[in-house]
């Protein structure tokens, strides 16, 4: 086995070459902004240090697409949500103010502003999410009728 990323994490260790995302997120008011992601998104986070804090977040997924004519290479993030009217409404609870939700064909798209660090995407997807595929994996097999019959067959 290849030796782990850091001591202490052969526990953790996962054989793929890439086992998380660690995004970056230059803002303005990079303590506002961590307050938003703490006070009002509720994220676990740990402190590396000098109460820099580091997020969890939600399972991703990450889809690439076609840079248009004219424009450059560029990087986006977006919140996801079962149901993005539910969600709008709970942020409306914190005091946060989101755009008129937007239909695409990939899902239901609005936006909000965190504090210190700009417009973030919220979206409802409507196409399969790649980390439910997942999940959907590691359910364990139903067992057909047949071995039902057989297991009864046994005890007798």
């Amino acid at each position: 086995m290849p030796a782990p990323f850091a001591p202490g994490l052969a526990e953790s260790y996962n054989p793929r070459m890439i086992n998380g995302i660690h995004a970056l997120i230059y803002a303005s008011d990079a303590a506002r902004a961590r307050g938003f992601f703490k006070d009002v998104l509720k994220l676990d986070s740990v402190n590396a240090g000098d109460g820099w804090l580091i997020f969890a977040l939600p399972p991703a997924e990450v889809g690439f697409h076609p840079v248009m004519e004219g424009e450059g290479e560029r990087h986006e993030m977006y919140f996801m949500c079962k149901n993005v009217e539910a969600s709008i409404r709970q942020l409306a609870e914190k005091g946060v103010r989101c755009s008129p939700i937007m239909e695409a064909g990939w899902g239901r798209l609005t936006q909000f502003e965190v504090p210190g660090a700009g417009k973030f995407g919220l979206y409802q997807p409507l196409h399969p999410v790649a980390h439910e595929k997942k999940k959907q994996s590691r359910k364990p097999a139903r067992k057909s009728r047949h071995s039902r019959k057989s297991n009864k067959a046994r005890r007798r």
